[in-house]
């Protein structure tokens, strides 16, 4: 079964996801913040993150620096509310960039197509 890490701080968001995506079979962790989620990738074998940017402390693009320094091969999805961090180099480290929405096919697709890679 996949492993997905999902990295939101907001708690309806974390159990929507987890929900969701568990019901497409994968095991699904969450966590609320970048720091938690170096931590859990430390302690874990993650497939895929799911991450959001704008989180409390260290912002998701600093998270996804120190991820990939630990793991080159993670496959991580962005999904924000906010279009205009695309235009950060940083966010080019991440195999896809989504806008939040309340339809989850979207994320759902990219996710299920990064995994059959």
């Amino acid at each position: 079964m996949k492993r997905i890490l999902v990295v939101e701080d907001e708690e309806s968001l974390r159990l929507l996801y987890q929900q969701e995506l568990s019901e497409e079979g994968y095991e699904v962790i969450t966590v609320e913040s970048g720091e938690e989620a170096i931590k859990k990738l430390e302690e874990d074998n993650i497939d895929l993150v799911v991450l959001d940017i704008r989180l409390t402390g260290m912002n998701g693009l600093e998270a996804l620096e120190e991820m990939l320094l630990k793991n080159r091969n993670l496959k991580v999805v962005i999904n924000t509310a906010y279009a205009n961090y695309k235009d950060d180099f940083s966010s080019w480290l991440a195999d896809a960039y989504l806008i939040k929405s309340s339809d989850l096919s979207e994320l759902k697709q990219t996710i299920r197509g990064l995994l059959e890679q």
